[in-house]
């Protein structure tokens, strides 16, 4: 009786479901590339349920307790051509509904993800570079991909580590809030655009919410505007992490010299049993003392983002960056620039001090940095797609902000900025983005509106400390104290004062294929910037007049007009392609000459012609390129009245850059990236025209990292690593009468790590031989460092 009652109680419990299970079914299948890789977040829906979900990284979906019947299954895709499939259900049985796109490779322009077996360092396919869902291939324009997988394998903890990977980058500037900056094609260049929009942090940004970093070359104004077009040899992109169909995640630590400590940790999830909504959370916080004698930075990034698919129409994406940090500024050397002798120094030997800062920890700064990144992707058909950005970016600084001034060939100064300065950015862009064919002739165009407001506030003091020492021999009693510094504010220069600009663009860039092998490219944008003027707040009063050298205090206007034009030859469809683009970039620019005319915005003109490869199933990808930048328009002193300005400086960029990621075999990868580039100022003022323009960065750079992995056996995972960078002799200051050289350098680093599918142990040695190497701010770079890190996957 007792087991005929448990019986009975079972089929109480169970009957429900049993009876579910023979009454539903289950419809399953999997989305792919045209070339057989998996999409990952492709719109899946079922028409006459309204049921929606979104592929996983393998490409695969599933619907589960589906009444028996006929169904269409809708597969979309924003960017591409939607495909309905025809399914019936069958109850207590599995449908499956595979599909793969016939023609189109691309992300889609949400950024789904395309995984790639082989050349896993190798992501080359990106909708911010051309705003449209473009291959790489058919692409006039040059830009580098550094992956997160790259990120990972070289245990790269900050941003400039990152960049070590994108040719001509250099050793990156470390400003004193953390801020970093690269070189591109000669030119200095910030990671201003972040998913393609504005997104400039004036903080230390951490890469834990990389998915790639973007280097896009050359002048981009036309479809970037001058917000984040930080220069004309290109700006960085940064692209974040994206929410994922899946629940998993990972939780790092590190460890290494100079008491470093770093926790980071990655966690996504769906947050609705149809997963079509999302959640992800990136976190790090790192700790870490200075190689010198004094300093620290201590910061943490807290950074999640949620995507939501409303409807096989519309998607939604949040994206937040918040990072905080207090640290120590870096060393940053100016050299004493006064005297009459012509003279040659070098900062490798002219004898300052590479492990002394001559600051104290009592003076540190405070970032604070939140950055929110908000889009709408809404398909209005199957030729058109509106896409809707916001952005708003805003970073604060207080405390101290040092640097070091030479007061004689062998002495210095410290010069201190005590207060607090805030920079808030706010963007907003709506794109209407087409694909149709006219007359059998495919067009792809993205038509837009771009509205960009920035607004900064200083509140802060400049001190020169009082005090200069010989830096060969300082006194053992030489400290810069938080009291001193504090006692001197009262006779430094005040500046309190806040100031705003808004900037209004519209653009237009179309894609037309004229055979299904040749493509041209032409784009306009109309760009109003606005100043609003100095507001003086001590005074009350907005400034009308001029500054130094005739630069405007009050407001102004300017008009700027910017052009891109490209074609595109594919010698072997989707594999091998040649191309060329004529590309413009401008930056307004305040002030009036000496007769009252104002000045009008300075000019880039780039001509560049190349060949890009994606050959042997993805194995071998790169590009070569020959380019020649023509600057015009700079401002130089007035030759006639040393009050005003003149605005006929031109400036020569050319050379060559070459781009290769490669997958011989199974097992081993391998990046590399050559760099020349000939710069020079070609009508400037006398002591510097003719020259190389000092900050423009080493003529030659190299770049290489080689890694192989074990790929099955009892050892499967384990792997090292090795790479370098090299660059030539720069410089710091470049006229007639000083030059200040900063040496060529090569800096080797290598790694050992053991990768399984529930760990991760690495061990790596950044700056192997302890190479002496200075950025072109003059800051000694570290040496071996040694990083130790454990991951635990879940």
């Amino acid at each position: 009786m007792k087991s005929l009652l448990q019986i009975f109680i079972v089929f109480l419990l169970l009957g429900p479901f049993t009876l579910q299970a023979q009454t539903t079914g289950k419809i399953s299948g999997k989305v792919l590339m045209v070339d057989g890789r998996p999409l990952a977040s492709g719109s899946v829906s079922i028409k006459e349920l309204a049921k929606g979900t979104l592929t996983d990284e393998r490409g695969s979906y599933s619907f589960v307790n589906i009444a028996p019947g006929n169904y269409t299954i809708k597969i979309q895709v924003l960017g591409a051509e939607e495909k309905d499939i025809a399914v019936t259900v069958m109850a207590d049985q599995t449908a499956t509904v595979d599909y793969q796109f016939p023609k189109e490779n691309v992300q889609a322009l949400q950024e789904v993800v395309v995984t790639t077996p082989t050349n896993k360092f190798s992501k080359k396919e990106s909708v911010y570079i051309a705003r449209l869902p473009l291959k790489n291939i058919e692409n006039p324009q040059v830009y580098n991909s550094v992956s997160k997988e790259l990120i990972q394998e070289q245990m790269a903890i900050d941003l400039g580590s990152v960049a070590k990977n994108v040719p001509g980058a250099g050793i990156p500037t470390i400003a004193n809030q953390g801020r970093v900056t690269f070189l591109s094609r000669g030119f200095e260049t910030e990671p201003n655009a972040r998913n393609g929009v504005a997104g400039a942090a004036f903080a230390s940004l951490d890469p834990v919410n990389l998915e790639r970093v973007e280097a896009i070359k050359g002048p981009s104004a036309t479809l970037f505007g001058t917000s984040i077009s930080s220069s004309y040899g290109g700006l960085y992109n940064r692209v974040t992490k994206k929410p994922y169909n899946g629940f998993g995640g990972e939780v790092s630590y590190s460890g290494g010299s100079w008491n470093l400590n770093r926790i980071t940790a990655d966690i996504n999830t769906p947050v609705n049993a149809d997963k079509t909504a999302l959640f992800r959370l990136n976190t790090a916080t790192t700790f870490q003392k200075s190689f010198q004698d004094l300093g620290f930075t201590n910061n943490i990034s807290v950074m999640p983002s949620f995507s939501y698919q409303v409807n096989d129409r519309l998607s939604l994406l949040l994206d937040v960056e918040f990072g905080q940090e207090k640290g120590t500024s870096v060393v940053r050397f100016n050299p004493y620039t006064g005297g009459t002798n012509v003279r040659t120094l070098n900062i490798a030997t002219m004898g300052f001090p590479y492990n002394k800062t001559f600051l104290s920890n009592d003076l540190p700064y405070s970032t604070q940095m939140l950055n929110v990144f908000g889009q709408v992707n809404y398909k209005i058909s199957s030729s058109w797609t509106s896409q809707t950005v916001i952005s708003r970016a805003r970073s604060t600084i207080n405390g101290y902000i040092t640097a070091l001034t030479g007061r004689s060939d062998v002495t210095l100064r410290p010069q201190i900025i005590v207060g607090n300065t805030s920079f808030i950015a706010t963007d907003i862009q709506q794109n209407f983005i087409g694909d149709f064919k006219i007359a059998g002739h495919r067009n792809r165009i993205v038509a837009g509106l771009d509205y960009y407001n920035n607004s900064n506030s200083f509140d802060r003091v400049t001190v020169n400390y009082n005090q200069t020492i010989n830096f060969f021999n300082p006194p053992s009693t030489y400290r810069i104290s938080k009291f001193k510094v504090d006692s001197l504010t009262s006779t430094g220069t005040l500046r309190k004062e806040n100031n705003h600009d808004n900037t209004y663009a519209s653009y237009v860039s179309d894609v037309f294929n004229i055979t299904d092998r040749l493509s041209v490219m032409a784009s306009l944008r109309l760009d109003r910037y606005q100043y609003g003027g100095v507001y003086n707040v001590t005074t009350g009063v907005t400034a009308g007049g001029l500054g130094a050298n005739g630069v405007q205090t009050g407001p102004y206007g300017q008009t700027a007009l910017s052009q891109k034009m490209g074609v595109v030859y594919e010698v072997v469809k989707d594999k091998v392609s040649v191309f060329g683009n004529y590309m413009n970039g401008f930056f307004n620019k305040s002030g009036v000459f000496a007769d009252g005319s104002q000045f009008k915005p300075e000019h880039a003109n780039q001509l560049e012609f190349g060949v890009k490869g994606d050959i042997i199933d993805h194995r071998l990808v790169g590009s070569v390129s020959y380019y020649d930048i023509q600057v015009k328009n700079q401002i130089r002193p007035d030759p006639n009245d040393s009050q005003y300005s003149v605005q006929d400086g031109t400036r020569l960029s050319k050379g060559v850059e070459v781009d290769l990621t490669a997958n011989p075999f199974q097992g081993l990868n391998i990046v590399a990236g050559y760099a020349y580039n000939d710069s020079k100022l070609t009508h400037s003022d006398v002591t510097t025209n003719g020259l190389r323009p000092a900050y423009s960065g080493p003529a030659r750079m190299l770049n290489y990292w080689v890694s192989y992995r074990m790929p099955e056996g009892d050892l499967r995972g384990l792997g090292l690593g090795f790479g370098g960078n090299s660059g030539s002799s720069s410089y710091n200051i470049n006229t007639t009468t000083l030059k200040v050289v900063v040496p060529a350098y090569t800096i080797l680093d290598a790694s050992l790590f053991y990768d399984q599918p529930k760990y991760r142990v690495g061990f790596k040695v950044n700056n192997l031989t302890s190479e002496q190497a200075w950025s072109l701010r003059l800051t000694p770079q570290a040496p071996a460092q040694f990083i130790g890190t454990l991951t635990v996957k879940f």
